[in-house]
């Protein structure tokens, strides 16, 4: 019986029912405000984000792995949805069809790579990376929503150019529009902190639409989100051209990393604390067809979110029966709730807006990657000694000035990098032994200055890989402290710490042999891993150092080393 369930059903017991029903409840509550305001980072009409939550939530709920992750419309992709399109479009193309059109391209790529297995590639994705990626959108979102905040007509263009232009626009600040939205943020985060229990978003937009009502304060001037279509989206493929869809398949990348990012994040994050398992393939799969169900219903960009999978655990969520509840619930909301929303101030759609993006301007975690850099890292790695935070910055930076998509590209090329960078350089270590016993362990003598080292010999560690980035790196620094040392005659690298050598690695390390005797010394190699000695056996490299089960063994005066 379970082989016919969907995987994220495994398991399933009727016992679930009564709690699954309860949690998308709630997830109903927070997904409906959530999806009118994220359709409208993305620049298009509300209802869209409502279009594309049903098919999301009910296909992901019969593809994917995870029992709580709720896969809906979401900020960050929004907001990088809405520079793909604008890029696409230039001044004739229609964002709405292209929103839909960039679902379906973003579904066929997460369809191929799941398909071809391509899971790992959200490794390439760092989290300091991500961590600064996150930042630049949140904050140029909010920059974005601040003028429906206060009433004031918004600007266009990078972060630092939308600041500049609504800063010049100050002195037009409309006061009922500023008392709405500001109060309707109050409102969110007194309720967040004194009722985290009740969904704030669902219960401040129903207080200001009732106000709204009751006061008339749309003919005050108050702007509000106006007439949303009712009934069931357009089933269909959006009217582009394949050049157009081309065009968007290259932001689809992008779209679909950042989504599955965050989405496989949430989902291992709960199925760990649950006891079960995520397939990210599978994963890549769930998350591609629910984009394609998005985007044959008119919907836009859906991924994973960690937000409402947060609410959906914690309302006691056991399985994705309270995905598909939530699911049918928001039809219900099509067919018969949306003109409810329709007196829905815009201010308080950019409060509910910027209350759910400001919690990700995570100022708190670019200082603890700055405080990575300690004193003897710093003396090791110098300036990649702050390689994660340079990449969060880099990225955070590339979305504030160059937009959203390039910020990633930015983050992941200087990650990267730097990673190859610190790897060109690694840390090359001298050792001491500990004691005259049999199996003595060997410590940093820089370290541990009480510990002598062996006379007439210098052991080192390198740790690292050996490779072509760094060999000449490590023969020259090798050849350096070997110069220091009086009377050598004999230098061994202990291996423990180096986990692979390459071909071109195993030729540096003979040539390096070669430099040692024409010094009078000689060089060994000690605790090789299984990489390392095959690699070593098969390179057929001619003065190849010998290899010892232990520096011990290779210090002996009686060695053979050949």
């Amino acid at each position: 019986m379970t082989r016919l369930l969907a995987p994220s059903f495994t398991g399933f017991q009727r016992a679930w029912v009564r709690p699954d029903v309860v949690a998308g409840l709630a997830v109903w509550a927070v997904l409906v405000p959530e999806a009118l305001a994220y359709a409208a980072i993305a620049g298009v009409p509300p209802v869209v984000g409502l279009y594309a939550a049903v098919p999301a939530l009910a296909l992901y709920a019969l593809a994917g792995t995870s029992r709580q992750l709720v896969v809906s419309p979401m900020s960050a992709t929004a907001a990088l949805s809405a520079g793909i399109v604008a890029g696409v479009a230039g001044s004739d193309g229609d964002p709405v069809t292209l929103t839909v059109a960039l679902a379906l391209a973003t579904g066929v790529v997460a369809i191929l790579a799941g398909l071809l297995r391509l899971g790992f590639l959200a490794a390439f994705i760092s989290e300091p990376v991500l961590k600064g990626f996150i930042i630049g959108l949140a904050l140029t979102i909010i920059i974005g929503q601040v003028p429906d905040l206060i009433g004031v007509e918004g600007g266009s263009g990078s972060f630092f150019e939308k600041t500049w232009a609504l800063l010049g626009r100050l002195g037009d600040v409309d006061a009922l529009t500023v008392t709405v939205g500001l109060a309707s943020l109050a409102a969110l985060v007194l309720v967040r902190r004194t009722m985290p229990f009740l969904p704030g978003s669902l219960v401040v937009v129903l207080a200001a639409i009732g106000a709204t009502v009751l006061l008339g304060l749309t003919d005050s001037g108050l702007a509000v989100v106006g007439p949303i279509d009712s009934g069931l989206p357009q089933v269909g493929v959006p009217d582009v051209s394949a050049t157009q869809f081309a065009e968007l398949l290259g932001g689809a990348v992008g779209l679909m990393l950042i989504g599955f990012a965050e989405g496989l994040g949430a989902a291992k994050t709960y199925a760990a604390r649950e006891g079960y398992d995520v397939d990210p393939n599978h994963e890549l799969i769930g998350l591609g067809l629910s984009n394609l169900g998005s985007g044959f219903l008119s919907g836009m960009v859906v991924n994973g979110s960690l937000s409402k999978t947060a609410v959906n655990a914690s309302a006691g969520a056991r399985s994705q029966v309270s995905a598909l509840t939530a699911a049918a619930l928001t039809v219900l909301t099509l067919l018969f709730l949306t003109g409810i929303f329709e007196q829905l101030p815009l201010a308080t759609l950019a409060a509910v807006v910027v209350a759910a993006v400001v919690e990700l301007v995570d100022v708190r975690s670019l200082r603890r990657l700055w405080r990575v850099r300690t004193g003897r890292i710093a003396r090791v790695y110098q300036v990649t000694a702050r390689a994660d935070f340079m990449a969060a910055g880099a990225a955070l930076l590339g979305v504030l000035v160059f937009d959203t998509l390039p910020g990633l590209v930015i983050g992941v090329a200087v990650s990267l990098v730097l990673l190859l960078a610190r790897t060109s350089r690694p840390r090359i270590t001298v050792l001491a032994p500990v004691g005259d016993e049999p199996g003595r362990p060997w410590v940093d003598a820089r370290r541990n200055p009480g510990y002598p080292t062996v006379p007439h010999v210098l052991a080192v560690r390198v740790e690292g890989p050996l490779m072509f980035a760094n060999a000449e790196y490590v023969r020259s620094q090798v050849r350096d402290l070997a110069t220091g040392t009086d009377g050598l005659r004999l230098v061994v690298l202990d291996c423990r710490a180096t986990p692979s050598v390459d071909v071109t690695a195993a030729a540096m390390l003979a040539q390096l042999r070669e430099d040692l005797r024409r010094d009078g010394a000689d060089l060994a190699l000690a605790e090789g891993i299984g990489q390392v000695r095959d690699v070593l056996a098969r390179s057929g490299e001619e003065g190849e150092p010998p290899l010892f089960t232990t520096l011990d063994d290779a210090v002996r005066p009686d060695a053979g080393r050949g």
